[in-house]
């Protein structure tokens, strides 16, 4: 990873952004303290699953929304 300074970027930005772009990497420097680091994003091409992937492969039960049994709620509350 290279270093170099913020005059140096301004001086010729599309170079660095073109050198970015073919994968380069750069530390931004001023006074001699880093400030930053300007890199090429990395994507993945993962893609997503498709909405409704399991549609049809589990039903929800009628009762889903009644309150739980008072054993199972003593076992959650500790009573």
């Amino acid at each position: 990873m290279q270093k170099v300074t913020v005059d140096e970027i301004q001086r010729d930005p599309l170079k660095y952004l073109n050198e970015v772009e073919a994968g380069e990497s750069f530390i931004i420097v001023q006074a001699d303290k880093l400030i930053a680091e300007l890199k090429p994003i990395t994507t993945t091409n993962k893609q997503q699953r498709p909405f409704g992937l399991c549609a049809g492969e589990f039903t929800v039960p009628d009762d889903f929304h009644a309150p739980l049994p008072d054993e199972i709620l003593n076992a959650f509350e500790g009573g």
